[in-house]
């Protein structure tokens, strides 16, 4: 008799069946909220491999304790720190006080993810919303291969995101109209601070400022990287100052904007007279600085509301949209 062979995997069920890890997961445990294609897709894949399901952790997965958690993938000086969380949080905790489902917020980085994924793994919530999350952060895949979930923002899985639930704004559409609102002012050689490109919302902010430029046949390549905080915009606009020429600025968040404001100041550069910016968001920090900032509104607290409607109809049995898009708008105040 030769070595036994080791269980047939949810990722090899995953890879035959050409969809994502969460949803082979959603078909073995009979949620209603996967397209025909995609369960039959599976279902084949499982025959063909021999899947056997472990009856543990369907039990686990079925059990209800009417709870949800909110799960941020960032260090406790950005969660309370930038307004978005509060915004976001806020929206999510409205729409559930009219459920019967509780709240519970997790700030874990991948550094300290096991221990979150083991709790959240362990039978502990009925599904999960994550929100700002990156590609290092893994522990999210493996959240999302056991529990239902709904992503606030494209989801930056590394296994492919089909059949990943999420709400998002449309964040390549926001900076296109920020950018061309810029040439439209006269601008020529305008330069972005860009968000994290290991987040999809920064990937897609400078995709969207990169081709207004491109459409509008002018150089896309004034270009710095920010993390989102106040201080990497700060730091970024001292480098494209040290590039020169700039007439016209794009920054990814009204927080790195504020940071930038703030080196223009020092550098005695006035906005928008000598410099016209736009910024992102349209938090707080947008009416709070002067000039007060020209900036693309992302409706946190709406997304927040939608998110945790999307989850809940998914716990309902139901099989809402995977993907949900709020449109972007700009809000045109000082600084530009």
């Amino acid at each position: 008799m030769g070595p036994a062979q080791p269980p047939v995997t949810l990722e090899a069920v995953a890879a035959r069946s050409g969809v994502s890890r969460s949803t082979v997961s959603r078909v073995v445990n009979g949620a209603q909220a996967v397209s025909p294609a995609a369960r039959e897709a599976v279902e084949r894949a499982i025959a063909e491999l021999s899947y056997v399901p472990n009856q543990a952790a369907r039990s686990l997965v079925r059990r209800q304790t009417k709870a949800i958690a909110l799960v941020v993938p960032e260090d406790t000086s950005r969660f309370f720190g930038d307004p978005f969380f509060a915004t976001v949080v806020s929206g999510v905790h409205r729409r559930l006080s009219q459920s019967d489902y509780v709240l519970n917020i997790f700030i874990a980085t991948d550094d300290d993810g096991d221990k979150t994924t083991a709790y959240l793994r362990g039978g502990n919530v009925d599904g999960a919303i994550v929100i700002s999350h990156h590609a290092r952060d893994r522990f999210v895949d493996r959240i999302a291969d056991a529990l239902p979930v709904v992503f606030g923002g494209r989801p930056n899985r590394m296994r492919g995101t089909v059949g990943d639930y999420f709400v998002d704004i449309d964040n390549a559409e926001g900076a296109r109209m920020a950018t061309q609102y810029l040439i439209e002012r006269g601008a020529r050689r305008i330069a972005t601070i860009t968000g994290p490109q290991d987040m999809p919302a920064g990937l897609d902010r400078l995709t969207g400022f990169q081709e207004a430029l491109r459409a509008a046949d002018l150089p896309d390549t004034l270009i710095e990287i920010g993390d989102f905080s106040e201080h990497s915009g700060e730091l970024a606009m001292e480098r494209l100052l040290q590039r020169g020429g700039i007439d016209g600025l794009f920054v990814a968040s009204d927080l790195m904007a504020r940071g930038a404001l703030r080196t223009l100041t020092s550098a005695g550069i006035m906005v928008p007279e000598d410099l016209p910016l736009v910024g992102f968001d349209d938090s707080s920090v947008a009416t709070e600085v002067s000039p007060a900032l020209t900036t693309v509104r992302q409706p946190s607290g709406l997304q927040g509301e939608l998110i945790a409607q999307r989850l809940l109809e998914i716990l309902a049995g139901e099989s809402p949209e995977v993907e949900t898009i709020v449109p972007a708008e700009l809000i045109i105040r000082e600084s530009a």
